[in-house]
């Protein structure tokens, strides 16, 4: 365990206790560092993602606190179904569900060959769909929660024409509106999304320019990381008073856009 999640442990170790969350893919990226930061806090939580079956089970057996790893693919509701069902066979509760899933692909926005009818779908389907469906499925067990929470893992993508591609940054707006319209709908649950710029993880690592450009623009000269990401997961989940929020985390990035 890192020095500062050792820190979080010892300073606030009961302040999600008795707490279940299902963070989706959380076995790498700011899924997986919010896996952690909840764990250290005293959650339970389930870690989950659609293949990288070996890495999801080490992260799961990592965490400080109880955990199990479940695999699904959230864009096949019927996987997404058993991964709600798993957890409450489990825990008997959920009260926090993480949205961080997601796919996408590299395609220049003026390439709209590139990106085919299979990219664009396979997008949608994981991003919004899935979402969607695990979503409205978990509701019901959110409801039996004295504290339950919604957070949305969004992009900035979704309020600005960025994005690794046209179809991401369409799933992006749209999970940013579903976010709102449930916040809306759907109260005492709380319903946030966190919409990061570019973060540096294993994914961009290669994408230098990109990384580059980021600083040279940005009031905090440098890229988010999975944990700055991850924090603002967790103080969405502490302010017992809001929600339909969509929190932005890139630095100021997009004040200069």
């Amino acid at each position: 365990m890192s020095d500062d999640l050792t820190t979080l442990t010892v300073m606030s170790e009961l302040e999600f206790s008795g707490r279940v969350a299902i963070v989706t893919g959380s076995s790498a990226g700011i899924g997986e560092e919010t896996a952690r930061r909840l764990s250290a806090l005293g959650a339970m939580v389930v870690v989950n993602s659609a293949s990288s079956v070996e890495i999801g089970e080490k992260v799961s057996a990592s965490l400080p606190g109880k955990s199990m790893y479940v695999q699904a693919d959230i864009a096949d509701r019927v996987q997404g179904h058993a991964l709600v069902d798993a957890t409450i066979e489990q825990y008997g509760r959920l009260d926090f569900l993480i949205n961080n899933a997601g796919w996408t692909t590299s395609i220049d926005h003026s390439d709209l060959d590139g990106l085919t009818d299979e990219i664009f779908q396979k997008t949608f389907d994981v991003n919004v769909f899935g979402t969607w469906w695990l979503t409205k499925y978990a509701i019901a067990h959110l409801r039996k929660s004295d504290n339950a929470n919604i957070v949305n893992i969004t992009s900035i993508a979704g309020v600005r024409p960025v994005g690794s591609s046209i179809a991401y940054s369409m799933t992006k707006a749209a999970l940013n509106q579903m976010t709102l319209l449930l916040a809306k709908s759907y109260g005492p649950i709380r319903v946030n999304a966190v919409a990061p710029g570019l973060v540096a993880t294993r994914w961009t690592a290669d994408w230098d320019a990109m990384h580059a450009a980021v600083a040279a623009t940005a009031p905090v000269p440098r890229s988010a990381t999975p944990e700055d990401c991850a924090e603002a997961v967790l103080a969405l989940l502490r302010n017992k008073y809001t929600s339909g929020e969509i929190f932005v985390v890139d630095g100021g990035l997009t004040q200069r856009m």
